[in-house]
This record gives structure tokens, C-alpha cells and sequence, in this order.
């Protein structure tokens, strides 16, 4: 059978929109409830056409290509001094940043 002569009939109630609503405490109007029926089904029948391509001779994945983690040897460079870097500070105390307190806690 051509996948482009496929029929997917993944239909969402209004009513299990309603309830799905309800369930995660968000209010909906019917007009929202209405139009978000219609875009379920769309992406479901979507997701169901995905799945007919996939066959057994595809094994599942996270990722289309293999990803490999590049790591950079962990060297000791020349940096900034406490003071280089305190020279562009609005305020500092002893070597430090000095910024607003903002959690009312001494």
C-alpha cells in the first residue's frame, strides 16, 4: 500500500479535549476546545504516519546521527589576576564582587 494513499482517522473528541483540560487545570473556551480537537487529530495522524515508515529494519533512535562527546584536555592556562579582574568592578570588597543584597538574608 503507497503511504501517500493512506487514511489515518485519529480522531480526538471535543469532549476528551475537555477532559484532558481538566486534568492539567487549564480553562479552555469551546472555541478553543473545538480548534485544539481538530490540531490533535492532525498530529496524531502525523505521528501515525511517521510510525508506518518506520519499519523493523529500523532500529529505534534519540538522534539521526551518531553524536560523540569532543572533550578538550583540562590544562592550566594564564588567567586574570584578582585584581585584573576586579578592575572593571563597580564596587568590590577585599577580593571580591560587591553586589546588592537581594535575599534580605545577612
Amino acid at each position: 500500500m503507497a503511504l501517500d494513499k493512506v487514511t489515518f482517522m485519529s480522531n480526538i473528541s471535543r469532549d476528551d479535549v475537555a477532559n484532558l483540560a481538566k486534568l492539567a487545570r487549564i480553562e479552555m473556551s469551546d472555541q478553543e476546545l473545538d480548534h485544539l480537537s481538530q490540531e490533535l487529530s492532525v498530529i496524531l495522524d502525523a505521528v501515525a504516519r511517521v510510525q508506518e515508515v518506520a519499519g523493523e529494519d529500523v532500529p529505534p533512535t534519540s538522534h539521526p546521527l551518531p553524536l560523540n562527546n569532543v572533550f578538550r584536555n583540562d590544562e592550566v592556562r594564564p588567567s586574570l589576576t584578582a585584581s585584573e579582574a576586579l578592575s572593571g568592578a563597580p564596587a568590590q570588597e577585599g577580593n571580591r564582587f560587591k553586589v546588592p543584597q537581594i535575599l534580605g538574608e545577612e
